[in-house]
């Protein structure tokens, strides 16, 4: 039973780092990357649908992203979708067939600015980490009945041990994008 609640709290806390890491994914480094996009919201026929599922995202340039929409109708709402994402400074232009997206240099503040996005995000994933462990914790006491204090003080400290691994790896995630962001 400890096992399995151990268990549990293991595959939770690696989908949290994983959600985490994607996050991380959605925040610019100068470069125009499809990952930005994949999150915006648009409202397609009074539903908000992502982007992904509407269009065709390339790369051709560095700083420059096309957006081809499988239906031409929803043109000017993933045009306006894209310019009310907040924090991505992209500047969409529509041809009538495509929409045309240039993102900005990124200055000094900006980048500041980001890596400050890029923390609250990692904060967030930590306390959904720690909201994992917490219930974790709730469900080990509640076996103590069951299966004795010393097998549930055991699975509290492998539940620390999971729980700082994966705290760890958001770390190295934040870290790793920090550094990418600041990076001239």
């Amino acid at each position: 039973m400890i096992a399995d609640v151990l268990a549990d709290a293991t595959e939770r806390m690696n989908k949290a780092v994983e959600v985490a890491k994607d996050d991380f994914s959605t925040v610019r480094t100068g470069r125009a990357n499809p990952a930005l996009f994949q999150k915006i919201m648009v409202p397609y026929y009074g539903t908000p649908t992502p982007l992904a599922q509407l269009a065709s995202l390339q790369n051709p340039e560095a700083r420059t992203l096309i957006v081809t929409p499988y239906d031409k109708g929803a043109l000017r709402d993933i045009e306006q979708a894209i310019r009310d994402v907040p924090n991505l400074g992209a500047n969409p232009t529509n041809d009538g067939n495509i929409v045309r997206i240039t993102l900005p240099d990124l200055t000094e503040e900006r980048r500041k600015e980001y890596v400050k996005i890029v923390r609250t995000k990692a904060e967030d994933g930590k306390v959904s980490i720690r909201n994992i462990r917490r219930k974790a914790k709730d469900d080990l006491d509640a076996l103590k009945s069951e299966v004795g204090d010393d097998e549930v003080s055991r699975g509290e400290k492998e539940l620390e041990q999971i729980t700082k691994k994966a705290v760890d790896s958001i770390d190295d995630a934040l870290k790793r994008k920090e550094a990418e962001l600041l990076e001239v």
